[in-house]
């Protein structure tokens, strides 16, 4: 496999999504990446690294990574007091009392000089059409009652990321648009909060990547890298993972805006999973960009900004029409395996190796080692 040359950013993968990451488990996932030419692993909670947050086998992984010169990216969890009750082992492992539970989890991180750490505002339920799919658009609590709550609960982990030295990093997830990431980051402080920069998650609302990575880049410390397919279809946008290069984002005008930003960013593929691995998913996602109480939802959203998201949606439909990519049936009708995901992979790390060597992104002197500045 292609090795990276060591004078740019470090691309790895999602540690969840990687083929065969639940057969293979924490140490030997980190191998698999280090076989395929990736420089680094970013597990999203570090109870992915170890559900019972043992010291032992959080220092294993930790060694395991250093061992092969790759980083180790790790993170918490939701950081929604409405979305935590779905997922229970962040109150299970403070026994009970959720604020203790990221408290040992932040502390073992730091145990392990990790301490760039994934979050996130909500959860996307895939089973669902349309906005109800998005935790944004829930009946029983307003979108802006959640981001109250969000905020206060950072301000509550806000000690213990001072205390310790950590970023609590939120990501550009599915329901929560870069406007309001940047407000939070900025009411609780970036000295403890920072962006994970996922660069097609936006597109659900309704940002132009490039107007995104604009707002985001001053605090982006993690990132996820993907591509999308964006077209129209009934009752409006369908949304649909890609490999990078072969989606709306333009990486030639996206990483440089970032890495201009934090040029020891390490860029962390995040792919589709194999369906050997997790059961065959809703291969589109619905966007109601017309109806009106999904534009409602969204009262950043400018009209410059939604005629360039649009544009970028007509060229993208041009080149499907040219056949120059396949249309979303197409490419859903094909087999997506081991081989095909691992294919994902690497062929995204290609794509964005080539574009950080060729532009010359986040460029660092040789012979002085990896960055350690997202890890630790």
């Amino acid at each position: 496999m292609m090795r990276a040359d060591p004078r740019f950013p470090r691309v790895g993968v999602d540690g969840l999504k990687i083929p065969e990451s639940a057969k293979r488990g924490p140490l030997g996932t980190i191998e698999h990446a280090h076989q395929l030419g990736l420089e680094g692993v970013f597990f999203r909670s570090v109870l992915d690294i170890s559900p019972t947050l043992d010291a032992a086998e959080l220092r294993t992984a930790r060694a395991c990574a250093d061992d092969l010169g790759m980083y180790l990216e790790t993170g918490l969890g939701k950081v929604n007091p409405f979305a935590i009750p779905e997922a229970p082992e962040l109150r299970a492992i403070g026994d009970g009392d959720t604020l203790l539970g990221f408290r040992r989890m932040m502390e073992a991180c730091a145990a392990i000089d990790c301490r760039e750490l994934w979050s996130s505002t909500a959860l996307f339920k895939p089973q669902f059409r349309g906005r109800l799919a998005w935790d944004r658009f829930r009946t029983d609590v307003t979108w802006p009652e959640q981001l109250v709550a969000i905020e206060r609960f950072l301000q509550k982990l806000a000690p213990f990321a001072r205390d310790l030295g950590i970023h609590v990093n939120l990501e550009t997830h599915e329901e929560i648009s870069s406007f309001e990431l940047v407000r939070l980051v900025e009411a609780v402080g970036p000295d403890v909060t920072g962006i994970v920069y996922d660069t097609a998650n936006p597109l659900h609302r309704i940002e132009h990547p490039v107007w995104t990575a604009r707002r985001v880049a001053p605090y982006v410390r993690q990132s996820h890298i993907k591509d999308a397919r964006l077209a129209h279809g009934e009752d409006g946008l369908y949304y649909q993972l890609r490999p990078c290069g072969t989606g709306v984002v333009d990486f030639g005008e996206v990483l440089p805006i970032i890495l201009d930003a934090n040029p020891a960013l390490n860029l962390t593929i995040e792919n589709y999973e194999s369906y050997e691995d997790r059961p065959r998913q809703p291969e589109k996602w619905l966007l109601e960009i017309y109806e009106a109480e999904f534009l409602a939802a969204h009262p950043d959203l400018t009209v410059p900004e939604f005629a360039a998201y649009l544009e970028l949606v007509h060229r993208y439909e041009s080149r499907i029409a040219a056949g120059e990519l396949p249309d979303l049936e197409t490419y859903a009708a094909q087999p997506f395996d081991y081989a095909e995901a691992v294919a994902s992979i690497v062929g995204s790390a290609a794509h964005v190796r080539h574009i950080c060597s060729t532009r010359n992104l986040g460029e660092r002197p040789v012979g002085h080692g990896p960055a350690r500045t997202n890890d630790g």
